[in-house]
Parts: structure tokens; sequence; C-alpha cells
């Protein structure tokens, strides 16, 4: 089964998350370099603090609590550099720790110096300079996990659509390199089946052909920003992970439907780009 993720830093929204089946409860502090590059774009800015991470911490009983920090930085006016970021994510709890949009091995080797063994690794894997350097990247010892970051990197590339990068192989040229160096792994967003312009239920089975562990639950899977009934979000995330869970139950008994699914993404995407290119 995917380990399903969910960025929230309310400790309430949490507690319903982990009881749904949620798997980890993800507190995102990045907010360096982030307003810029995705200028535009209806993406999550969630800028959460350390503070947030003690309080996620208390709430959760099983689930696991992973931590996204900023890129490797110095010292800010009003925020400490990276060492000092990454020790008190550590104190304040984190489970693993997320570093975003490296582009060096270096960049990667001084996380793993900063973390220490302390937390779990993972390296969320968005800009085109990291793919290039992927193979020396992976040679470095810490790493844990690698999360192929679908938002970004699709802005690297200059596509139109993030999930072009599903569709013209690149997904799988990169899971096919983490799997061969044995590293876990997994890539983008999902939402509720049935929602988002590529519809989930297709992208979850390409989780599943292309080996991958891992997904974030995304906004539109139950924006809390929007829905404001405790008692409807709880069933909203039940209802939701109990669907995800039953596809995914449905993957593992049918493992031949996977190529058919293959060319429905790649169609479906074609679809979305003649629908943004007849906009513009």
């Amino acid at each position: 089964m995917l380990k399903l993720m969910y960025i929230t830093n309310r400790p309430e929204i949490a507690q319903i998350a982990e009881t749904a089946g949620v798997d980890r409860i993800f507190v995102d502090m990045e907010f360096i370099g982030k307003d810029e590059r995705q200028k535009g774009l209806d993406t999550v800015k969630s800028h959460h603090r350390v503070e947030d991470v003690v309080n996620i911490k208390a709430a959760l009983e099983k689930a696991e609590l992973l931590v996204r920090i900023n890129p490797i930085h110095e010292a800010l006016r009003d925020y400490p550099a990276s060492r000092e970021e990454i020790d008190a994510t550590v104190a304040a709890g984190a489970d693993i720790i997320m570093l975003p949009f490296f582009k060096t091995p270096e960049e990667v080797g001084r996380f793993l110096d900063m973390v220490r063994g302390r937390a779990r690794t993972m390296l969320l894997l968005e800009t085109p300079e990291a793919v290039a350097c992927l193979d020396e990247i992976l040679k470095l010892p810490g790493i844990d996990e690698v999360h192929i970051g679908l938002n970004d990197l699709s802005l690297g590339y200059r596509r139109k659509f993030m999930f072009e990068l599903l569709a013209d192989g690149t997904v799988e040229r990169l899971c096919f390199q983490l799997r061969q160096k044995g590293v876990f792994y997994g890539f983008g967003g999902i939402a509720s089946l049935g929602k988002g312009a590529l519809p989930s239920e297709y992208i979850i089975r390409e989780h599943y052909r292309l080996g991958s562990g891992c997904a974030i639950l995304s906004r539109s899977f139950c924006d809390v920003t929007k829905v404001r009934h405790i008692g409807i979000i709880n069933a909203m995330f039940l209802q939701g992970v109990r669907e995800i869970r039953e596809l995914e139950a449905e993957c593992q008994r049918h493992a031949a439907f996977f190529w058919e699914n293959e060319a429905q993404v790649r169609e479906k995407v074609a679809e979305v780009l003649r629908e943004l290119e007849a906009r513009s």
C-alpha cells in the first residue's frame, strides 16, 4: 500500500487524517524562494514553523511526522541558517526531514551531514539540475527516500502541465534509476478518486506500475480552508482514504491493466494540453 501523506499544521486535522489511515502528517516549513518560482500558480505555500512540528508531534499516536525544511541556506535577517533549522526540527520530533529544491550533490551532502542520522532523510527531487546529477547524488550515504516533485520539476522543464512528466516517460526513467539503487521513492500528489485534470485513479495505477511507495494527498483531496465543519472533514477523509485503499487492492489483484492505463494517461494528458492550447 502507498504511504499517504497530508500537509497540515492543525492538530485536530492531523488526528482526523491519522484515524482515516493517512500514514504521514506533513509539516511544511519551506518558504525561501518558493513564492518567486511558483509565482501565479495555485500551489500550496504553507510556511509552517517549528512550533507546528511540536504541536503535531504531540497530537499523533501512530502516523509518522514528515517535515519539509527550506533549501540549504545561510541565516536570513529573521530566520536561522539551515543547521539551526535542522537542529530545531530534530528537537521538535520530526521522524523524517525533507530537503527541497536542491541542485547539486554538495547541497545534499551538507544536508545529510547536518541531520547526522538523527531523523530519516527524504530528498525532494524537483530541479532539472538535480536530475542531471542524480546518479552522483545517490552515491552519498544516508539517503533514505526520494520523492519526485512534479510541480517544480515541470516548471524547470518548462512544461504546461505537471503530469506531462508522467506521460512522456520522465517519471518512469527516474523511478527506474531509484529502483536500481534500492532507494524507496514516490512521486507527485493525488486528489480523491474521480477528481483532478488527470483523475487520481489513473495516477494511482501508475504508482503501482512504476513501483512507487508514497504519494501526497493534494489540497483538493480535502481543502480545509473551504470546508469548515469538522464532521464533514472527518467524513471526507474516511471516504477518500477508503476509496484509495480499495483501488490499491484492485491494483494488487489485476496488474495486467497497467499497460492499458499507461496509454490512457498519455491520451488524457494530451487532452489537457489541447485544452490549454485552445485557451491561449
